[in-house]
């Protein structure tokens, strides 16, 4: 396929994907209005759930596209490519693109009232420590190390037995912008206004849009022979594509 040829399936698949990925944003501002109460302990709890769901699934997609298209196929080659793969999408969609988007959106910022009232709701101590950790950047591979680091091994595990194991797209979709969510619920305490939701839709979208979209359509455009037709998207769906 020629370069221009990949250059243009890319962009169909960009604008394929973008229904998928609206989608799921719009879900990651129902669970922020669902769980707008909670602690920011609760938080980071809900991230460390979704986050290693996460990275599990982008293991489960490297490495698979890696087996099924490479010649070498050595688990430890298969484990740096699926390992460096998934904790550089995960952290990039759930963590730094979310950190970035708090930042410009300013939410990282309590107002005074905020602050109030959290400390009415879930204590003075715990509001306090709240507002001392402030915007930070929560990088789970070194923060929750034994807790992602193995998510990422077992989804390169699942892979090497089961290569061919086929996930719902939009599944994966949803883990990403959740943990993006959550990533955003940790740094913020203030009212979820429509001007903000609208910002942080934005914001869900880019940070799952672009990172899956590499992970999922460049990569496999990547791995796919010149004289062949066929390459696997996340979740194991086959595209065919003849020159």
């Amino acid at each position: 396929m020629a370069i221009s040829g990949r250059l243009k399936q890319v962009l169909i698949e960009l604008k394929a994907h973008s229904p998928f990925t609206l989608f799921g944003a719009l879900t990651g501002i129902a669970l922020m209005l669902l769980f707008r109460n909670i602690s920011h302990q609760s938080s980071y709890r809900l991230f460390y759930v979704f986050h290693p769901a996460h990275v599990v699934l982008s293991a489960m997609v490297t490495a698979s596209l890696f087996r099924l298209h490479s010649k070498t196929r050595g688990f430890l080659i298969v484990l740096i490519v699926g390992y460096v793969g998934s904790i550089g999408i995960a952290t990039l969609s759930d963590s730094i693109l979310p950190f970035l988007g708090e930042d410009i959106l300013g939410v990282a910022v309590p107002t005074e009232a905020a602050v109030h009232q959290h400390a009415h709701q879930n204590g003075q101590a715990e509001a306090e420590h709240e507002h001392q950790h402030g915007h930070e950047l929560h990088l789970g591979f070194i923060e929750e190390w034994y807790i992602v680091n193995p998510a990422a091994l077992l989804g390169v595990v699942i892979a090497c037995f089961l290569p061919r194991t086929k996930l719902p797209h939009t599944f994966h979709i949803l883990i990403s912008t959740w943990a993006s969510s959550a990533h955003i619920m940790m740094n913020t305490n203030q009212p979820m206004t429509v001007i903000l939701a609208a910002g942080i839709l934005i914001v869900l979208f880019i940070s799952v849009w672009l990172p899956c979209c590499f992970s999922d359509i460049i990569f496999p455009m990547l791995l796919v022979k010149t004289d062949g037709q066929e390459y696997v998207l996340c979740g194991g769906e086959h595209h065919n594509h003849k020159r």
